[in-house]
C-alpha cells in the first residue's frame, strides 16, 4: 500500500520526503507506527529549528560586561539568621498542612552510564538497605505527609522507553506507601543530521526520535492523555494545589517540600524558585544563575566563558559561584501561563550528539563521532519570565550528591559515602558515637529511613545519647 498522498506532498515541502525513502520494506504495522511518529510532530517547528540552530549554525554568545552577580538568601550563619528562617518555615509548614503543595520528580534517564538496565530510579542506591532511588524519595514525601497531616501528591515524569517499567516497580512496591501517584510521559523531537538538517531514521520505520530536555516538563504537564482525560495540571488544579516542589531522581539527598525553602518562595510570593550552592571550582558542571543585563538567567556550564567562570571577588571568592541544582518550586499559574494556548513559552537549545541512523544503502550506522543536533529545552529557562523569584542557597552536603558516573564522582561509592557521612552527623548531634576516618569519613554504612526520621532533630527523640556505633546500621 502506497502511503498517504497529502502525507507524502507534506514531507516534501518540508524536505523531509526521505523518512518514506524504505516504506516498501515496511509492513502494515511497521508503517502505521511511523506515520504515527511523522504525525506526532510539528513540522514548521522543525523547519524553524533547522534554520536557527543547524543552518546558520549561530550559538548565541555572552559579552562578559553584561553579566554580573545576582542576589540569592544565602546560608544563615547568625542566630537572627536561624530565627528568621525559622519563621519562614513556619510559613512553608503551613502551605503543606492545607494541602496546596504537590511534588514532581523527573525520572526519564535510564541507568546506562552506571552500567544498569532499568530506569534510574530503580537503582538501588542505600549503603545498607540497598532501597531504590524512588524507595528514598517515596518515603521522604510520605513521611512529610505524615508530618504536616496531609498527603502530597506525586507526579513523575517518565521517558516512552521507560515508562511501563517504572509504573510497573511502583505497582510492584504498592507505591511505596504513597496515596497518589501519577506518571507522565515527556515529549519527543527529532535528531536531524548536523550537515543537511535532514531528520534521522533510527531504523527503516522509525524516527531517530529524544526527550526533548527538562523543559518540557511544563508541556508534558500540561498535555492531555490520548483518552482525552484530564492532564497533570488540570488535576493540580482540581485538587487545589498550587505549588510544585521539583527536583531530578538521581539526587537522593534533595529535602523535598523543604518548609523552609516553600515558605521563602511563599513570603516572596514568587512564581519560581531555585535552591544553589556555592560552586567548589570555576569548572565544575552545574548551570550558574546570574543576571543578564539585569534579567535573572542561567547560563550552562558548557556556555559559560572562561572568563567569567574565573572572575573573582576582591576576597578571592567566585564572583558567578550560585550553581543551579535542578531543584525549584513552580507555582501551579505561572506554569498555566507559560503553557498558554498550546505552546511552551520557552527557547530551544541545541546538543551536538553521537546518533545512530540508517544510510544510504538501508545498514543501521554507529557513528564514532557527533553527527547530529538533538533540540532540546531547559526548565531554568523559565527564570527570566518570572515575575518574582527567589533563589536560595543549600549546603551541598546536606542536599547535594547526584548519582551519574559508574566510577568516580558522583558515582554509587561517593552517593553512599556522602549519605552515609550525612546520617552520621545526625547521629552524632543525638550524642550517639560514631567512629571516622583520619579525612572525616565513616567506614561503614549508615542509614536513616525517612519513616524514622525526616532530619537530625526528629532522630534526637528516637535514640539515645552516649550509644556507640560500631557497624553497618539502618534504622528504618
Amino acid at each position: 500500500m502506497a502511503p498517504d498522498r497529502s502525507l507524502v506532498e507534506r514531507l516534501a515541502r518540508h524536505g523531509q520526503n526521505a523518512l518514506l525513502r524504505w516504506w516498501d520494506d515496511l509492513g502494515p504495522t511497521e508503517q502505521a507506527d511511523l506515520i504515527s511518529e511523522i504525525e506526532s510532530i510539528d513540522l514548521d517547528q522543525i523547519d524553524t529549528l533547522i534554520a536557527q540552530m543547524v543552518i546558520a549554525d549561530q550559538p548565541p554568545s555572552i559579552s562578559p560586561e553584561q553579566v554580573e552577580p545576582i542576589e540569592v538568601f544565602r546560608l544563615p550563619k547568625t542566630d537572627g539568621e536561624r530565627v528568621a528562617r525559622r519563621h519562614v518555615a513556619e510559613i512553608g509548614a503551613n502551605a503543606l498542612a492545607a494541602g496546596e503543595v504537590g511534588v514532581v520528580i523527573v525520572a526519564g534517564g535510564s541507568g546506562t552510564r552506571l552500567g544498569f538496565e532499568g530506569p534510574k530510579g530503580t537503582y538501588a542506591i542505600g549503603s545498607v538497605s540497598g532501597a531504590s532511588l524512588f524507595q528514598i524519595h517515596a518515603e521522604k514525601i510520605v513521611a512529610m505527609g505524615r508530618r504536616h497531616g496531609k498527603p502530597l501528591p506525586l507526579y513523575i515524569m517518565t521517558s516512552p522507553e521507560n515508562h511501563e517499567a517504572t509504573a510497573r516497580f511502583f505497582a510492584e512496591h504498592d507505591n511505596f506507601g504513597l496515596e497518589h501517584v501519577r506518571f507522565f510521559v515527556q515529549g519527543q523531537l527529532p535528531a536531524v543530521d548536523q550537515t543537511t538538517g535532514k531528520i534521522l531514521l533510527a531504523s527503516k520505520g522509525h524516527l531517530a526520535l529524544s526527550p526533548d530536555g527538562h523543559g518540557g516538563t511544563l508541556a508534558a504537564l500540561a498535555a492531555r492523555p490520548a483518552d482525552g482525560s484530564p492532564s497533570c495540571l488540570d488535576e493540580l488544579r482540581e485538587r487545589g494545589i498550587r505549588t510544585l516542589f521539583y527536583f531530578q531522581v538521581d539526587n537522593p539527598l534533595v529535602q523535598i517540600a523543604d518548609p523552609a525553602f516553600l515558605g521563602l518562595h511563599r513570603e516572596a510570593d514568587a512564581e519560581l524558585s531555585f535552591k544553589v550552592i556555592e560552586k567548589g571550582a570555576p569548572d565544575e558542571k552545574v548551570g550558574v544563575v546570574v543576571r543578564v543585563e539585569g534579567r535573572p538567567q542561567v547560563i550552562e556550564y558548557s556556555d559559560l566563558p572562561t572568563e567569567l567562570a574565573e572572575r573573582r571577588e576582591p576576597d578571592g571568592s567566585l564572583a558567578l559561584w550560585a550553581g543551579s541544582i535542578a531543584v525549584h518550586i513552580l507555582e501551579r499559574e505561572f506554569i498555566e501561563r507559560l503553557v498558554d494556548n498550546g505552546g511552551l513559552q520557552l527557547p530551544f537549545h541545541r546538543a551536538i550528539k553521537k546518533v545512530a541512523f540508517i544510510d544510504d544503502s538501508g545498514e543501521l550506522v554507529q557513528p564514532e563521532a557527533p553527527n547530529a543536533v538533538k533540540f532540546e529545552r531547559f526548565i531554568f529557562d523559565a527564570l527570566p519570565q518570572a515575575r518574582r523569584w527567589t533563589l536560595v542557597e543549600t549546603d551541598r552536603a546536606v542536599e547535594f550528591e547526584p548519582l551519574k558516573n559508574a566510577t568516580g564522582p558522583d558515582s554509587p561509592a561517593t552517593v553512599r559515602q556522602r549519605m552515609s557521612d550525612l546520617f552520621a552527623g545526625w547521629l552524632e548531634s543525638s550524642g550517639v558515637r560514631v567512629p571516622r576516618r583520619n579525612d572525616g569519613s565513616v567506614p561503614f554504612g549508615i542509614e536513616v529511613s525517612p519513616l524514622f526520621a525526616l532530619d537530625a532533630e526528629e532522630l534526637k527523640s528516637k535514640v539515645s545519647p552516649g550509644l556507640v556505633i560500631e557497624g553497618p546500621l539502618y534504622l528504618r
